[in-house]
């Protein structure tokens, strides 16, 4: 794919939702990052079901930690792998009191050290709280990479490199979220809703739908 189809692409992109956001529910980085480590393999509507009751009652690594484990899982256990999820952001609230002046970090290596944070918890937390040009690369962000033509790879870390090298710079800060949402409603897994895709004549995929 050429640099113009991309750079149309995306101007559809933004032409349709120009401010783009995350689904999950967050009002401070902190609330953010226990959003996105809850969402692993779980849904945004299942987190946000989970933390709408969570942050009223603890929005902070102390309020957090003072539930204890257990305490957490009683709000959470609606989500999957509930159990090890309590225990991650447990030891994350007690790592960013201890370490951090219970402020979430600002940088790649200091979140990725966080337990529950893998490289596409931190793009995440980069990109939506800190407005950093990173790209983290989920299963409907590389299907769509892929099946389009924007940015193909053999895994998430390729993509993630060739997205970031390819996606023109006006659009890099927001095209996560642009491509999440046209992965999770338009460009789906089993179907495709190819007829009634914005960029169905810019993509590349050769066994469109009708």
């Amino acid at each position: 794919m050429n640099k113009e189809k991309r750079t149309e692409i995306f101007t559809r992109f933004r032409d349709a939702n120009p401010n783009p956001t995350t689904e999950l529910n967050y009002s401070t980085p902190f609330e953010l990052l226990i959003a996105v480590i809850l969402s692993a393999q779980a849904t945004d509507v299942g987190v946000n079901k989970a933390t709408d009751k969570l942050y009223p009652v603890a929005n902070t690594p102390e309020a957090i930690l003072a539930l204890g484990v257990d305490g957490l899982k009683e709000y959470i256990k609606t989500i999957g792998l509930f159990n090890a999820k309590a225990e991650n952001v447990i030891k994350t609230c007690q790592m960013l009191i201890d370490q951090h002046n219970s402020v979430v970090p600002d940088n790649r290596k200091d979140l990725e050290a966080l337990p529950g944070v893998g490289r596409k918890t931190a793009n995440v937390v980069l990109n939506t709280a800190f407005q950093q040009p990173a790209m983290a690369v989920d299963t409907h962000i590389f299907r769509v990479s892929n099946r389009t033509g924007i940015a193909p790879g053999k895994d998430v870390l390729e993509v993630e490199k060739r997205l970031v090298r390819l996606v023109p710079k006006e659009f890099l800060m927001d095209a996560h979220h642009w491509l999440i949402l046209h992965g999770r409603y338009v460009c789906k897994a089993r179907k495709p809703h190819c007829g009634s895709c914005i960029i169905e004549d810019l993509c590349e995929y050769k066994q469109k739908t009708s």
